[in-house]
């Protein structure tokens, strides 16, 4: 009788666990918003950093960046950009309060912005840990593997980019081979190379094979980073490429990489002021390059080790920083960016579950809108771990059910169960429980909460082992969404032919 019920339980866990792959739509966030800032304090911060662009200024180091501004009616001073702050506010007021993602799957296509929320995977890992828990450098190989398994991931919205880094493959090259991989192994949005102008300027082209020559100044169709270098530099890196995408009509986040006490005081609030003046500066920038364009407001959050230099993630100050920042995101109207599952843990352990979960859910109450690094992410960010990814990526179902808050459509039918049932019995074999008892509790199928001894009788498995398993058991099943040969085709053309004129280098 035993073994019958572990089989029935075991084909029910296999039904659930199909590898149909299945999307959920953009998240509707129906649960408040937690505000730490009073009216006092929210408008200190921004005055500060409105005083550091008017009195401090910022570095613009592009010779075409320093014209637009003095066009504006900015000071230039070398590469330094003093910004009014009425200009500052006219620029941002141009930025979209949200906009849509087009996914080449229309059913899979996301809004940012607004209450919108979309979760996407870690991002720019040079090594992995796949199941055999070797530390070692990524490949292209990882690399699909990772894309294929946030296309399987019904709560990753956008499939995202350099999951890990794909070192076998020279840089000047490797942009062209990851757009390809994101194209034809997802069909969600993805993110676009930052890493050169021109790097820019090919992901723009693939998406015009793939989505016709004219769609792209008016529907987004990917979402680029573009990291400021704290303290108060934009460099012409980033700068060529922004500004690519932005006459593309594609959406950036602007995003100071920030390290709390290291290139930002070691004050909380302070540097939430520097962060927010390195954001807008770019977002004000961006409107001088096409007025209208979408863009995100960003950040990389994290603090520094005092005690070894090392950044931390999930600790009080950062929850508190992303709270800040996001009443800031919304006193200007612009969506808004975080970082979710981040650790500096080397393994998927308690640590790593610990700083996850207390990063990621200040993020949630502060109203982020597009969250990077919520599948992955371990080593502070040096790693991307397949384990840990199939857990994160169950983890942020459970948060996308917490999000859409309470749901009343059963309750009359709930209310007369009670009444059914009355005192004392149970509820297990009403009609009620029968027609909800799938969808009323969110089940986790990687978190074990069998008996000690069931537990012992499967293997013993930890977490890490569970999530191994989830990862490697999908993979094998994966199928790639359909795809028009011929676009694929004119993909392999556009390859060929530039990397006929690019150097054949890794470095």
């Amino acid at each position: 009788m035993a073994e019958g019920r572990r089989g029935g339980r075991s084909a029910r866990r296999a039904e659930r666990m199909s590898m149909r792959v299945t999307s959920l739509p953009t998240l509707k966030r129906r649960t408040p918003l937690y505000e730490v800032l009073n009216d006092e304090g929210l408008e200190l911060i921004h005055d500060g950093s409105c005083r550091i662009l008017e009195e401090i200024g910022i570095d613009f180091r592009d010779a075409e960046a320093l014209a637009l501004w003095k066009d504006a009616g900015a000071d230039v001073q070398g590469w330094r950009v003093h910004i009014p702050r009425e200009l500052l506010m006219s620029l941002l007021a141009k930025v979209p309060g949200q906009f849509t993602l087009t996914a080449r799957n229309a059913e899979r296509s996301v809004t940012v912005g607004g209450n919108n929320v979309i979760f996407l995977p870690t991002y720019g890992s040079p090594f992995v840990r796949m199941e055999d828990d070797v530390r070692r450098y990524g490949t292209m190989a990882d690399l699909e593997r990772f894309h294929r398994l946030a296309y399987m991931s019904p709560a990753i919205h956008n499939t995202g980019l350099v999951i890990c880094e794909p070192t076998d493959i020279p840089v000047s090259k490797r942009h062209l081979h990851i757009v390809r991989s994101l194209i034809t192994n997802s069909d969600k949005s993805f993110m676009g190379p930052v890493t050169a102008p021109e790097r820019a300027q090919d992901a723009v082209e693939m998406a015009k094979i793939l989505f016709g020559e004219n769609f792209l100044p008016d529907h987004p169709v990917m979402v680029s980073l573009a990291n400021c270098n704290s303290p108060l530099v934009w460099d012409e890196t980033m700068l060529g490429a922004l500004k690519v995408y932005a006459r593309a009509g594609q959406p950036v986040i602007c995003a100071p990489f920030t390290l709390a006490g290291a290139n930002t005081p070691a004050s909380a609030v302070a540097t939430v002021a520097e962060l927010n003046a390195e954001a807008i500066s770019a977002l004000a920038f961006t409107q001088l390059v096409r007025p209208g364009c979408p863009m995100v407001y960003g950040h990389f959050l994290a603090a520094v080790s005092m005690k070894s230099g090392a950044p931390m993630a999930g600790t009080s100050e950062l929850a508190l920083m992303n709270l800040m920042i996001g009443q800031l995101a919304r006193k200007y109207g612009v969506p808004f960016r975080s970082s979710g599952m981040l650790t500096g843990s080397k393994v998927t352990d308690a640590q790593a579950g610990y700083e996850s979960a207390f990063n990621m859910f200040p993020i949630m109450l502060a109203g982020a809108h597009l969250i990077m690094h919520t599948a992955g992410w371990t080593e502070a960010g040096l790693c991307a771990s397949l384990a840990k990814f199939a857990l994160d990526a169950e983890q942020m179902e459970m948060l996308y059910k917490f999000a859409q808050g309470p749901q009343f459509g059963d309750f009359d039918e709930a209310m007369a169960s009670i009444r059914d049932v009355g005192p004392g019995g149970h509820f297990l074999g009403t009609a009620h429980t029968q027609a909800n008892f799938q969808t009323a509790f969110f089940m986790p199928e990687l978190m074990d909460n069998n008996s000690f001894e069931q537990w012992s009788l499967e293997g013993a498995k930890t977490a890490e082992a569970r999530g191994v398993e989830a990862a490697v058991r999908k993979l094998a099943a994966f199928e790639p969404p359909p795809i028009d040969p011929g676009v694929v085709e004119a993909l392999d053309e556009f390859i060929a032919k530039r990397e006929a004129v690019l150097p054949d280098t890794l470095t």
